[in-house]
């Protein structure tokens, strides 16, 4: 098992790893849409969403893989109002269509809107 770790992603701000490789799969943890040289957050789902995808790009590249490699994605949104702008942006970068699991949940780390963790063949 090797861990992932990259300063182009936010580091974790808990007890747990940016992500894994176990044998040929990456295993990602969920990306919130936090700026990694910024610190910041962008305002508005459509920004949020596409820094949570740049995240996740970022620990699949750091594992030598990238979005064409996703074969799962699990998907938070802080209100599922915002489901078909998030879409629109996740569309973008999953073009492979992964499998996919989407839900609304009550709260999100630091507010955010959505959060994106994925499941790539290495």
């Amino acid at each position: 098992m090797i861990e992932i770790s990259t300063t182009k992603a936010p580091a974790a701000i808990g007890p747990y790893s940016q992500g894994f490789i176990y044998k040929d799969t990456v295993y990602t943890s969920g990306q919130i849409p936090v700026n990694p040289e910024t610190g910041e957050v962008p305002e508005g789902i459509k920004a949020q969403a596409g820094q949570s995808c740049k995240n996740v790009g970022a620990l699949l590249e750091a594992a030598g893989t990238d979005f064409s490699h996703v074969i799962k994605t699990t998907c938070f949104l802080a209100d599922m109002a915002d489901f078909a702008e998030f879409n629109a942006v996740y569309a973008e970068y999953f073009v492979s269509k992964p499998a996919r699991s989407c839900v609304a949940v009550k709260d999100l780390p630091k507010g955010v809107l959505c959060e994106i963790e994925a499941i790539a063949e290495k």
